[in-house]
């Protein structure tokens, strides 16, 4: 399969390693905005956003691999592809349960584990060495960062950030777009829009809604 990512900073840099680790995928495009002049370096062109049309064809798909989780969103709606034009990676040390389903556009990254029952929606991260276990929900844009761990039955909502090595209790929800902060032990559920940190995790400051 050939692949188009968007954005070129650090978190391309690892979806790119991971795509280095499929046989069967190949980049050939790097789209940034920051890039002002089109350029191509080991057969890879190097351009701006605005050549994805030129370059969305049959058999080519794209990732958006920015992991602020607003600005993935915005760029899904400004390019406005269909869902199935948007690639699914998963590292080959990463654990997927049969059972569980993940979405267009989600990247599952090295030695991550999502469990039976679990549910991924579109353009989420499951960063390195996160553990999703049985029956959790995650919604759109969300992401999991390294080393943190879902327990059991817990709902993430949309475009909500858990900050890496966080904790969360068994059938707690995280409301849309709030953030568990690095280390934060999650034992109530927190609202949408908010931000929490702590062991146990407190509600800290509010979050600007997400136009």
């Amino acid at each position: 399969m050939k692949l188009i990512i968007v954005g070129n900073g650090g978190h391309s840099q690892v979806v790119q390693d991971l795509i280095l680790e499929l046989n069967d995928h190949t980049i050939i495009a790097v789209l940034d905005d920051q890039i002002l002049e089109g350029y191509k370096l080991n057969n890879i062109l190097y351009e701006s956003t605005l050549k994805l049309p030129v370059l969305y064809q049959d058999e080519v798909q794209v990732v958006i691999a920015v992991g602020d989780n607003s600005t993935r969103k915005k760029l899904a709606e400004k390019f406005n592809l269909p869902p199935e034009a948007y690639a699914t990676l998963v590292h080959p040390s990463a654990f997927v349960s049969k059972q569980a389903v993940l979405g267009h556009g989600t990247v599952v990254m090295a030695n991550a584990v999502i469990n039976a029952g679990s549910l991924a929606g579109n353009h989420v991260i499951i960063n390195s060495g996160a553990i999703v276990e049985h029956e959790c929900k995650l919604e759109h844009y969300v992401h999991l960062s390294p080393n943190a761990t879902l327990t059991g039955n817990v709902s993430l909502k949309e475009g909500v950030h858990i900050g890496a090595g966080a904790t969360l209790i068994p059938k707690v929800t995280v409301g849309e777009w709030s953030v568990a902060g690095a280390g934060a032990v999650v034992t109530k559920s927190i609202p949408s829009f908010q931000t929490a940190v702590g062991c146990p995790a407190r509600l800290t400051r509010k979050i600007e809604r997400i136009s």
